[in-house]
């Protein structure tokens, strides 16, 4: 029996693995565990269906020496069909335990990566706003899938290979000891080197496999670069087919070469495999015929047969036990990224003592805030403004110059790197954060909703909401007329992040949802931003009945609108440079006037029209 070939490529570790792999520690091996022990007793079980299992897998080699002695050579009939029977119902057995032992396995397996997605999944909801915008998606939505699936193989093969096979080479040992020491020996010297030829062969397929990824990379580059529509409309406008066809036809030619060669790599090796593989159970018959003719040993055929039968079950085992290192290392690297995620701090939580007032009056003050994403680059400094309970606030300013982000402190986006943020006196980081931001609405410039229903997305903010309170809300944000002309009303789909829809009505149900969620404070965050202009007129009426009704902070609107606004605040390079009414601004000379001249006078509409301001992102 020849020892099983690894998986394509998966015997060997690249040298990226090679030079990160992580270091084993004690503590890392304890916290690996600690996710088996809610699961100690399946796991027991696990233990006793693989030891069991391995000796039946075994018991049918040692029985066929008693079929060659006592039932061929013995010549009883009865015996010989015992014997027979017998190894059956062993075969059998050893079978419908593995089918236990696997279910058992899978099952505490699934269980694990539950448990770990759950934790998980908790743990990214309580990261700030600052994880997701530092961290690539990728990595996050890998962690979640690809690397907690990962652990499942780990539990369900690695471990439990290393514990099925160790328990197998311990018995057939132990078996092949107690018939003959010598020839014992000989298989405990023989087996490994019979890995030599899969060690060899496995590395020249890992090399050919790593060059048929990159050759396989290049194809699926040309295909996506050239199959495109962009990509078809300039291979034809510059006449380039040919010299594409001649691109393509190169690498396919390579990658066919390659696969040849990899074939042929594994063909070669199992001849060679086959041939050097028979040398054990000949030296086996050799030595025991020489014991059994020469030196008058107790040995029978049998027990050749059964030394022999077992050398052969010890191949597979000793081939994976060697080549082990790889899955662990696989393993361990993979367990240390999903740690090194749980392991990072929660930057914004509820305090031990957290505070639910019981009345709500909506005053927001900012003294001597400051924040930065990176200390050597000061965003936000020294920052001191009071939003009075029913007032309006307008902030006003060049792009990047910190808007956004001091109105995502309110809400606890982010926390302030020095000074305080207060709602109704109250520093916002001693306030229970589901509190707080139940009660601040922001409707930002870049409007997301789910792959689902118009009603789907406005139930987001409140599950329990009436149908009335639905298009009360809508008619609010100006959406209501757009939603009644639709075949399916508010049951119609808005597609994956809302793409059936244009950017204006996307705007006005973000508007509506915000209203179902009854905020004290509305942020409206440059709302009508990249919008066509009848777009944001519309967005823009359902706006105006709100600020005058609601506390609210406006960033980035039309003039018209900062008009109304109680105070405006001109913020440039993260500082207050100027605060006060329009008419006070507008003739100081300073920053706002420039704005005023640059953006506002340039979109000077019709008499009696509001001024239209806008603005690129912060």
């Amino acid at each position: 029996m020849a020892p099983p070939m690894g998986g394509r490529g998966g015997r060997f570790l690249t040298d990226e693995e090679m030079e990160n792999r992580p270091k084993v520690t004690k503590e890392l091996l304890i916290r690996i565990f600690s996710y088996l022990k809610p699961y100690t007793k399946q796991f027991c079980l696990v233990l006793a269906a693989i030891l069991i299992s391995s000796i039946f897998n075994l018991l049918p080699s040692v029985l066929t020496g008693k079929i060659i002695d006592e039932g061929l050579i013995g010549r009883s009939m009865s015996k010989l069909v015992t014997f027979i029977v017998l190894s059956l119902l062993v075969t059998l057995a050893a079978n419908l335990i593995g089918v236990l032992e696997s279910y058992l396995n899978t099952w505490i397996a699934q269980h694990i990566t539950f448990d770990m997605r759950n934790k998980m999944y908790l743990h990214l909801q309580k990261m700030s706003q600052r994880f997701f915008t530092t961290n690539n998606q990728g990595d996050i939505i890998t962690r979640m899938t690809s690397d907690i699936s990962g652990v499942q193989q780990i539990i369900t093969s690695t471990l439990t290979s290393i514990i099925s096979n160790s328990i197998t080479l311990v018995v057939a040992l132990v078996v092949m000891f107690q018939k003959n020491w010598i020839l014992a020996l000989i298989g405990l010297v023989v087996v490994p080197l019979f890995t030599i030829p899969t060690r060899s062969a496995g590395k020249t397929r890992w090399s050919i496999t790593n060059e048929s990824q990159a050759c396989s990379d290049e194809i699926n580059g040309i295909l996506n670069e050239t199959l495109s529509v962009s990509g078809q409309l300039l291979v034809k406008l510059f006449g380039r087919e040919q010299h594409e066809y001649e691109k393509y036809e190169k690498v396919n030619k390579k990658m066919i070469d390659l696969n040849i060669r990899e074939s042929m790599a594994g063909r070669w090796f199992r001849v060679v495999l086959s041939t050097f593989s028979s040398i054990g159970p000949m030296l086996l018959y050799l030595v025991g015929g020489i014991l059994m003719m020469k030196f008058d040993s107790d040995l029978t055929v049998g027990d050749v047969s059964v030394l022999v039968a077992l050398l052969s079950r010890m191949y597979g085992p000793v081939n994976q036990l060697l080549n082990i290192q790889v899955d662990w290392i696989r393993s361990m690297s993979m367990f240390t990224r999903i740690f090194s995620y749980f392991d990072m701090p929660v930057e914004i939580e509820n305090a031990p003592d957290a505070i639910t007032p019981t009345e709500v009056d909506g005053r927001v003050e900012f003294n001597n805030v400051g924040f930065y994403y990176d200390e050597e680059r000061q965003i936000l400094k020294d920052i001191n403004f009071e939003l009075e309970s029913g007032k309006c606030v307008a902030i006003v300013g060049p792009s990047g110059s910190g808007k956004s982000t001091l109105v995502n402190l309110i809400p606890r986006l982010y926390d302030v790197t020095s000074g305080t943020v207060t709602f109704d006196d109250v520093d916002v980081r001693n306030l229970d954060l589901g509190f707080l931001r139940q009660h601040i609405g922001i409707v930002s410039q870049e409007t997301y909703l789910f792959n689902g229903t118009i009603r789907d997305n406005l139930l987001y903010a409140k599950p329990d909401a009436t149908e009335e309170e639905l298009i009360s809300a809508c008619k609010q944000a100006n959406i209501y007329d757009m939603i009644q002309n639709q075949e399916d009303g508010l049951d119609t789909l808005v597609g994956n992040r809302g793409l059936k829809l244009s950017g204006g009505e996307k705007q006005r149900i973000s508007i509506a949802r915000v209203l179902l969620k009854d905020p004290t404070i509305m942020i409206f965050d440059e709302a009508t931003s990249a919008l066509d202009s009848i777009s944001e007129q519309k967005i823009q009426d359902a706006i105006e009945p709100l600020i005058e009704s609601r506390t609210s902070i406006l960033i980035a609107h039309r003039l018209s609108t900062i008009l109304a606004a109680d105070e405006i605040l001109v913020i440039q390079d993260g500082v207050i440079a100027e605060r006060g009414t329009h008419d006070e601004l507008v003739g100081a000379g300073g920053v706002y006037t420039q704005l005023y001249e640059t953006q506002f006078s340039k979109a000077m509409p019709a008499k009696d029209e509001p001024f239209e301001y806008t603005e690129g992102e912060d």
